[in-house]
């Protein structure tokens, strides 16, 4: 049994308050407002002056936080229209439950897309944990809005602890994540594979080197040089036969680029299934324009980071699909976010940043589980120069083979270089 306790800040002097207006305004100089006494607290303020106590002995409570840096080679430099990244810097987690339960879970902050950094996510972390210790991971679901309420800028970090918590759980109830989902959609899938911003030749080997591992969707990133990309999307249609394309411009067309880009392909030839967020993410006029003009179906990503975007991009008639990533909202509110698009009668299509499969393995589960997910871009791992992570899902060419274990079932290498919050 443990006790947790927390002071309100009347106790120095001030005014009681939340104890992470620090996160809200990302100072790290911030203090919390609540007295470090050596016990964990929950983060909760309460009545002026008062010490509360929370006896933590149900088995799913969570009584340990721990995370770690971790540095991923990537094969190839990882190219797109914003910037580029040859290192995933991530950050693993691991949940410990009185029952002795443990989950996993994993922060990709890629800041050239969505403004996180590696820092920023530890910090984040260090804050978040102290808030999280002594509830129960049974109630993910306010384990999660709580977190968003609290860091809404920071939706990689807490997608890692939210990952983390959701995993241990499922490890207590003995069941995989997919099957807490509903289990609605469990079958191997196929995915895409990425094809970075490079030139002629590295663009031609690199598809040439997937396709020969069973790839036949290629989701090339563009959206820098439009004459460039039609010629690199070319190469690759007259090298390899029976194949598609996604177009991920990541905000770099506008919209007559985009426009001349889409009929430079149709001009060759080449099969585009999909433009994924071809122009920046406020510009949900130049979306439908582009829908309508080309006729090829559009993906919102970048434009939808919360459940407020998606509606909006709904009202708007500026998208197909919905690119749902963990790392862009938060494991609950994706799930949000299915559910409108489904009920909007959107598509769904699911992707990721430069992510393991401790992620990917979150964002499969919600595959399998939810169903209805269209287009798989869940790739990454493939991308990197090593996988970390023993179990769990895997990979069979182009097909994500589905697990059977509790949880993810999957574990991070150990590392010397944890922090622990307890």
């Amino acid at each position: 049994m443990r006790i947790i306790a927390y002071f309100s800040r009347e106790t120095s002097g001030q005014q009681p308050g939340n104890p992470l207006d620090s996160l809200k305004s990302s100072s790290p100089q911030s203090g919390l407002g609540i007295r470090e006494c050596g016990i964990p607290h929950d983060g909760r303020s309460g009545p002026t002056g008062l010490i509360h106590t929370v006896i933590r002995s149900l088995p799913s409570s969570i009584i340990r936080i721990e995370y770690w840096p971790v540095d991923i080679s990537i094969t190839d430099p990882f190219v797109v229209a914003t910037g580029a990244r040859t290192v995933a810097e991530n950050v693993f987690l691991r949940v410990t439950l009185a029952s002795g339960a443990q989950g996993y879970g994993e922060a990709a902050p890629f800041p050239e897309v969505g403004g996180e950094t590696r820092e920023s996510c530890l910090f984040t972390l260090h804050q978040l944990s102290k808030t999280v210790l002594g509830r129960s991971a049974a109630d993910y679901k306010e384990v999660g809005h709580f977190l968003s309420e609290q860091a809404p800028s920071h939706p990689a970090a807490r997608c890692g602890l939210e990952t983390a918590v959701i995993d241990a759980y499922c490890q207590t109830a003995n069941i995989p994540m997919w099957q807490l989902w509903g289990g609605t959609d469990v079958h191997a899938r196929e995915t895409d594979i990425t094809i970075p911003i490079a030139d002629l030749d590295k663009t031609v080997a690199l598809a040439s080197g997937w396709y020969g591992k069973g790839f036949r969707l290629f989701k090339m990133k563009v959206g820098k040089d439009v004459e460039g990309d039609i010629r690199r999307l070319e190469a690759v249609h007259r090298a390899l036969p029976g194949i598609s394309f996604i177009g991920d411009g990541n905000q770099g067309f506008s919209r007559q680029d985009c426009l001349a880009f889409a009929q430079g392909v149709k001009r060759f030839g080449g099969t585009m299934v999909l433009l994924e967020q071809p122009v920046l993410r406020d510009d949900l006029d130049s979306m439908a324009a582009i829908r309508r003009e080309t006729g090829i179906p559009v993906a919102a990503d970048e434009s939808v980071r919360s459940l407020a975007d998606a509606q909006e991009v709904v009202a708007r008639g500026a998208a197909d699909y919905i690119n749902i990533k963990i790392m862009k909202t938060g494991v609950i509110e994706a799930m949000e976010i299915v559910a409108f698009t489904k009920a909007s009668r959107l598509k769904l299509m699911i992707g990721g940043m430069l992510e393991t499969r401790v992620a990917m393995g979150c964002s499969f589960s919600l595959v399998l589980g939810l169903g209805g997910f269209e287009v798989l871009d869940l790739d990454t791992p493939l991308l990197l120069a090593s996988d970390p992570i023993t179990g769990g899902y895997r990979y069979a060419g182009s097909y994500l083979q589905p697990w059977s274990g509790p949880g993810l079932d999957m574990k991070p290498a150990p590392s010397s270089n944890v922090i622990a919050i307890e």
